[in-house]
């Protein structure tokens, strides 16, 4: 038998073809990394446990050099390494915050700092963590509003009001960067521009971890909990690991620690929080697969959607849904409906003779099989209004990626958002399905 030909061979090839799936590619050779390695141990520190690595799916993040195990430390990064408001302060900017009325936010005064590093180029002693950054990101913020439209529209709301959001921050910021004229040869108007400052703002918006810093009086009263942490913020998301994340006040360094193992050479990952895809996307610019906090939002129109117009108690039923917190937050999950949603249905659903029972819908209890069978039928309905639209708004995002060819990697993000909300909404028919079984 040649060598390589036998069974225990293809075993081994199969192992290996299925590991190189998740497995990343080195990228601490590239320039940028070295140069970020160098300026950190001069910094006091020096990692030993993760390598920068590119992986499909993620992206960049951080690869284990070792097996990890629970309790192990991942990354202890010291506070000189952190880009705090107290690293601002102490800058060339110190002196012109400190003075300018009304007091600047940190954000303000995070964002400018980056603009105004990343213009001085080379000058700059935080040159080697700026080149590390992302040079464009992928909040709706930043997407073409064509692409923003092609969200589910709880999602479209929340990203026009993103957008003002930051067009309003750059506003109000106009004057505050005008009277930095003096730091610099060139006009501030042609530093500090709307692209810039959404650049910066994406920059501490998706990258900053939690660090609660004494309150500066030269600062608004706004939470001042943002730190820029090199090299630490190159660790991806994955809804399904645990770490232990914080600031050691006794070593004075920013600590996570393993919640779970970790083998070697496969990609190293923390947890944002338990977000939704819209919280992720909106935050975050990415979605994340088979995420289970995921889940598809049901708003006020759809809910009333498939019932009769003539139910003369239906605005006095809404009016008891708002009033006890029931319009908001009702969802299909990868494990059905939620109870919140069966809860308003079943509410909407009772009929004339039931309507005095609505306090004991909403303690859960059961009012009649026909209220059961009849709420769950809208239920289905809706959840079928969902699919019909996911599986359109899938073949018309395939159509644009054909026709728009330079939006396809913001198409692709929309495209993955709108799988997943098919997947859910597939998962919560399957369960429906099985729920009216019962009553048939």
């Amino acid at each position: 038998m040649q060598k390589g030909r036998g069974r225990t061979s293809r075993i081994r090839r199969r192992k290996l073809f299925k590991s190189s799936d998740s497995r990343g590619v080195n990228e601490s050779y590239r320039s940028e990394f070295i140069e970020l390695k160098k300026w950190l141990k001069h910094k006091k520190f020096e990692d030993t446990n993760l390598i920068p690595a590119r992986f499909p799916g993620t992206g960049r993040g951080l690869m284990s050099k070792t097996c990890l195990q629970v309790g192990q430390m991942i990354i202890s990064l010291p506070e000189s390494c952190l880009l705090t408001t107290d690293t601002v302060i102490t800058s060339y900017l110190g002196a012109y915050i400190t003075k300018w009325k009304p007091p600047p936010s940190p954000l303000l005064a995070l964002c400018t700092f980056l603009v105004s590093e990343k213009h001085v180029g080379d000058q700059s002693s935080w040159k080697p963590y700026l080149d590390t950054l992302p040079k464009a990101y992928t909040c709706p913020v930043c997407l073409e509003p064509e692409v923003v439209n092609l969200f589910p529209r709880p999602l479209i709301a929340k990203a026009r009001e993103q957008r003002t959001h930051v067009q309003e921050f750059f506003t109000t910021s106009k004057d505050f960067f005008c009277s930095l004229q003096p730091l610099f040869s060139e006009a501030v108007e042609s530093i500090f521009t709307y692209s810039a400052l959404l650049w910066a703002w994406c920059t501490v918006n998706t990258r900053a971890v939690y660090l609660r810093h004494r309150q500066h009086g030269c600062f608004s009263a706004e939470p001042d909990m943002c730190a820029l942490a090199p090299y630490l913020d190159l660790l991806n998301h994955s809804p399904q690991v645990q770490v232990k994340a914080a600031f050691n006040e006794e070593t004075r360094c920013y600590e996570i620690r393993a919640a779970s193992s970790c083998r070697k050479h496969e990609e190293v990952f923390i947890c944002y929080g338990p977000h939704d895809n819209h919280r992720l996307l909106l935050e975050y610019g990415f979605v994340s697969t088979q995420n289970p906090h995921a889940c598809v939002y049901v708003s006020k129109d759809i809910l009333v959607k498939f019932l009769p117009s003539t139910d003369k108690h239906m605005n006095k039923k809404i009016s008891i849904l708002k009033d006890h917190g029931f319009t908001e937050n009702l969802t299909f999950g990868w494990d059905g409906p939620s109870w919140r949603l069966l809860t308003a249905l079943k509410l909407l659903c009772l009929e004339v003779g039931e309507f005095t029972y609505w306090k004991k819908v909403l303690l859960g209890e059961i009012i009649s099989d026909t209220n059961e069978k009849r709420s769950l039928d809208i239920t289905w309905k809706i959840c079928d209004y969902f699919i019909e639209e996911s599986n359109a708004m899938l073949q018309k995002v395939s159509h644009m990626k054909d026709e728009e060819v330079a939006l396809i990697n913001q198409l692709t993000l929309v495209e993955t958002l709108w799988t997943e909300e098919l997947k859910i909404l597939q998962a919560s028919a399957a369960i429906l399905s099985n729920l009216q079984t019962a009553f048939t």
